[in-house]
Parts: C-alpha cells; sequence; structure tokens
C-alpha cells in the first residue's frame, strides 16, 4: 500500500485517539474493562449477481463475493474495509479489491456531515496499471418524515489506471414502502481528466458520464435482499461493454 495512505490512516488514528483521552488522568471504575476496545464493530458478507461501481461492472458481468468490516465510536470516528472480488477482463491478475476508508460524521441542526477518505487497491494487479487510487470523500445526509436524503462529492487526485484527477457527485433517497420493504434511488456524475485512458473517450475525450439506480430493498430473519436496476448514459460508441443497462440482486447478512 501507499505510504501516503499510511499517513493518513496515521494522522486520524492520533486525532482519533486525542479525542478520546479524557482531561486528566484517573483510575478505571472497578467495573470498566481496561483491556475493551472503545467503540463498536461490525461486519457484513453478501452475494451478488453482479459487482457494479458507479454504472460500470467491475466483475465482466459475473457474480461477485462481498464483505466488510467496520469500527465506529459514539464521537463519530469510524475505520472500515469493504472487499468484492473483481474481473476487467484483461488478464491482470486483480481478482480482488480490497477498499480501506476511514472518517468522522458530525451532525449540525438535523444535517449530518461526513468527512472521510477511501483508499482503492487491487492486489495483484501490476503495478504499471496504476489502478490503487486515493479519494477525499465530503457527504451531507438529511432525514424528511418519511424519506432519507443524502448527497457526497468524492475527489481523487489520481484516479484509477493513472487517468488524473477526477470528481464523482452522487444523490441517493430512501424511502419505506410497506413493511420491511423499502425503495431507493441513485444519480450520480463521474468526472475524469483522462476519459479516453479510463476507456469511455474513444469518440469524446473529455467524455464525462451519469449513472442512475433505483431500486427495493427487503428485510427478513436477518437478511437485507436487494434488486436494482442500475444504467447510465454510455453508449456502444463510448465504451464497447460493460454499461449496459442491468438489474442485480443481493443478500446480506450483517453481523
Amino acid at each position: 500500500m501507499s505510504p501516503y495512505f499510511f499517513k493518513i490512516v496515521l494522522s486520524f488514528m492520533v486525532v482519533a485517539t486525542l479525542s478520546f483521552a479524557p482531561g486528566n488522568v484517573h483510575l478505571a471504575k472497578a467495573d470498566e474493562d481496561p483491556f475493551k476496545l472503545p467503540g463498536n464493530f461490525n461486519g457484513s458478507f453478501g452475494i451478488f449477481t453482479e459487482y457494479i461501481f458507479r454504472g460500470i461492472t467491475q466483475s465482466d458481468e459475473h457474480p461477485a463475493i462481498q464483505g466488510s468490516f467496520d469500527w465506529s465510536h459514539d464521537k463519530g470516528f469510524y475505520l472500515g474495509v469493504w472487499g468484492s472480488n473483481v474481473d476487467f477482463g484483461d488478464g491482470d491478475q486483480a481478482n480482488t479489491e480490497f477498499d480501506w476508508y476511514g472518517g468522522v460524521t458530525r451532525e449540525y441542526y438535523g444535517v449530518a456531515i461526513d468527512l472521510g477518505f477511501v483508499y482503492y487497491t487491487y492486489p495483484g494487479a501490476n503495478d504499471v496499471l496504476n489502478y490503487d487510487f486515493f479519494e477525499y470523500k465530503v457527504g451531507l445526509g438529511y432525514e424528511l418524515s418519511m424519506v432519507a436524503l443524502s448527497a457526497s462529492v468524492n475527489y481523487s487526485p489520481e484516479y484509477f489506471g493513472g487517468t488524473g484527477d477526477a470528481t464523482y457527485m452522487s444523490f441517493d433517497a430512501d424511502a419505506p414502502l410497506l413493511q420491511g420493504v423499502g425503495l431507493t434511488a441513485h444519480l450520480g456524475r463521474q468526472w475524469i481528466t483522462d476519459s479516453a485512458a479510463f476507456g469511455i473517450g474513444a469518440v469524446d475525450p473529455t467524455r464525462d458520464y451519469l449513472d442512475w439506480s433505483v431500486g427495493l430493498t427487503y428485510s427478513t430473519n436477518g437478511f437485507d435482499l436487494s434488486l436494482q436496476y442500475i444504467d447510465t448514459d454510455l453508449s456502444t460508441s463510448d465504451i464497447a461493454d460493460g454499461a449496459e443497462g442491468t438489474a442485480v440482486f443481493g443478500i446480506t447478512k450483517s453481523f
């Protein structure tokens, strides 16, 4: 992994540790476990008919197994890792993706603010491909009476494949329909400096694109089921394969 990434994580952990430290040193209470780690841990495991990221397949239209492990603290700090199998169909030996992320969340006047980072890694890929990349994230969230709204902006100084700086803006909405059933909607726009190198700028080297999705979720017996229809405004002249409208089904177990 990049030394730069480790510096970011180390700085974050130092800030978090100082934030948790009490103003005065005192002895732990008798009923406190001195070895108990602060915060909460949780994870998830899921199986999906396809892995799609920002409207474009990452598994060559094949099924994907995905999982995550997260730590969070009451003060709003969080760290985690998410993983999935990938298949770019180009013999680059990248079979897995691991995303390492962290940040801090705060709420002001009912608006949740999320400041964080994501480091995308692809073990096994040749270094000259420059697959690994880093993003900064700013997110906002607000809950109406029946709808949860969120928006975020991700910025990468050097995007996937060494394609220059890139920005992704997204808007999401979630609303309950029936007991255990929810409706989801997503709209995003991706800007990439070198679209041709990314693989979508054969006609227009400055091409950016939209992606969107609508879906249903259902929770039962501790499992979360999801069905999404995902599409982009990319045509076959922009990208040969992997951006067609697709229905994706998934089942996830959280713990």
